[in-house]
């Protein structure tokens, strides 16, 4: 990065969606496209409010429980993902379904499952009740503990210390996650590590560019909802790094100008759930406040695509109708 006179903003790269969040949201406008109204999706696809509101109006419908879809539809599994229990409740609810689970949680699941049938202790790092985590530990709640932060270790308990191994949610911060590792490993010297790293890499990367702005940022901007665990993280990462203020906001028109005073350098980016049109949005609101001078401040390049879900390469509309249909439904899908 060069200096450069009055105001600036920086501006993160990468930032926005990763492949996870694409694929996600694709495959509800895919489903939409191919099926019709209503697409059932249980909770949010992605946590983004306008992503959320955006496909709402094309036709989506948001659901916290299975069981709120009427049987003979079609409902989607958020990028989140769910406990093998969802999938029951499903398969009992005669609903046909497409997981648009992110391969990366997909990853940490099958991990879970396997340390679980070796009799493993599994200490899954991540947030109480985040839709991740419940996931993950639906997977194998036998065997699995969740840790939540450094405080969290002095609580663990396991049953054989040559035995245990960590999992981690993928969204979480990299520094706060290896310190809560580092306290498990003096409590568990034999504590074994996944065989790949679980946090995502565009959640990586997007912390990465912050670290690099928030020791020339007076202020970050970061663009997420607040349900969102990624785009949290990057509030508190650019306040580590030297930022002297941070905030979350999920549109421009959240920004107090009074965060402007004296702030000559504004660092911007987003969640990995948030679409571009909200940081151009940003960009304009700051460019008519005198922050018309945006250079990039790159840490990484991503080429990472996802293929969408194999279930819309299927009729899902007659499959959900014969499901009702056999299990004594009225083998109509509700329009």
């Amino acid at each position: 990065m060069t200096a450069s006179s009055g105001r600036r903003v920086l501006l993160a790269a990468p930032r926005g969606y990763c492949a996870g969040v694409d694929r996600a949201v694709i495959a509800v406008e895919k489903a939409l496209e191919q099926y019709g109204a209503p697409v059932y999706v249980r909770h949010e696809i992605v946590h983004n409010k306008y992503v959320v509101q955006t496909l709402e109006k094309k036709g989506a419908v948001f659901v916290e429980r299975t069981e709120e879809v009427p049987p003979g539809n079609i409902v989607m599994f958020s990028a989140h993902g769910v406990a093998p229990a969802v999938h029951e409740e499903a398969r009992r609810g005669r609903l046909a379904t497409i997981d648009a689970t992110c391969p990366l949680v997909t990853k940490v699941h099958k991990e879970a499952v396997r340390f679980a049938q070796e009799d493993y202790d599994i200490l899954l790092i991540g947030h109480e009740g985040h839709e991740e985590v419940i996931g993950t530990t639906g997977e194998a709640p036998e065997h699995i503990q969740l840790v939540d932060g450094p405080e969290d270790v002095a609580n663990v308990e396991v049953r054989d210390p040559s035995k245990v191994v960590w999992l981690s949610q993928t969204t979480l911060s990299v520094d706060e996650t290896m310190e809560t590792v580092d306290a498990l490993k003096d409590k568990f010297p034999q504590l074994m590590s996944p065989p790949s790293d679980d946090i995502c890499y565009a959640t990586q990367n997007r912390q990465l560019a912050v670290k690099q702005m928030g020791a020339e940022a007076d202020l970050v901007i970061v663009v997420g909802s607040r349900n969102s665990s990624n785009s949290k993280r990057l509030v508190e990462v650019a306040k580590l790094a030297g930022a002297a203020q941070s905030y979350l906001v999920d549109f421009a028109d959240e920004i107090d100008e009074a965060w402007l005073e004296g702030v000559s350098t504004v660092g911007l980016t987003s969640g990995a759930s948030v679409p571009e049109v909200l940081v151009e949005q940003v960009l304009e609101w700051l460019a008519q406040r005198g922050f018309e001078d945006v250079e990039i401040v790159k840490a990484a390049e991503e080429s990472i695509i996802f293929s969408l879900p194999k279930e819309l390469r299927r009729d899902l509309r007659e499959e959900a109708a014969t499901l009702a249909a056999e299990r004594g439904g009225s083998g109509t899908a509700q329009e």
